[in-house]
């Protein structure tokens, strides 16, 4: 069982930037891949960005490449995602997953412009 825990959001201007925070606790493997989903109003969740816990491998959505960066911190078993550069489109609901099996309520993210 993995428990995860978002935070960061927030209502930011158009270019502006915001860090969330995945708290997580329980088992996660080595192999697990944590990873970044959002979900905007009458759409869709979607794939933001993602790792392998002790791997590494960062992986983007085309849509963030280059804006967004995700991170952890083993010692706070926090995974992080850092948005710069920040768009409307970019306004959703965003969910911490841990093999997509588990998930966080989700944070939202506003962005005007």
């Amino acid at each position: 069982q993995v428990q995860l825990i978002e935070s960061g959001g927030g209502l930011v201007q158009a270019g502006g930037s915001l860090r969330l925070s995945c708290a997580a606790s329980g088992r996660i493997f080595a192999s697990t891949l944590m990873g970044w989903f959002r979900q905007a109003p009458g759409k869709e969740r979607e794939f933001v960005a993602r790792f392998r816990w002790s791997v590494g491998n960062e992986y983007y959505a085309d849509s963030v490449k280059g804006r967004f960066t995700i991170s952890r911190d083993y010692a706070q078993n926090t995974v992080y995602l850092e948005m710069n550069s920040l768009k409307p489109d970019d306004t959703a609901v965003y969910y911490c997953s841990a093999g997509q099996i588990f998930w966080g309520q989700g944070t939202q993210v506003t962005v005007s412009s």
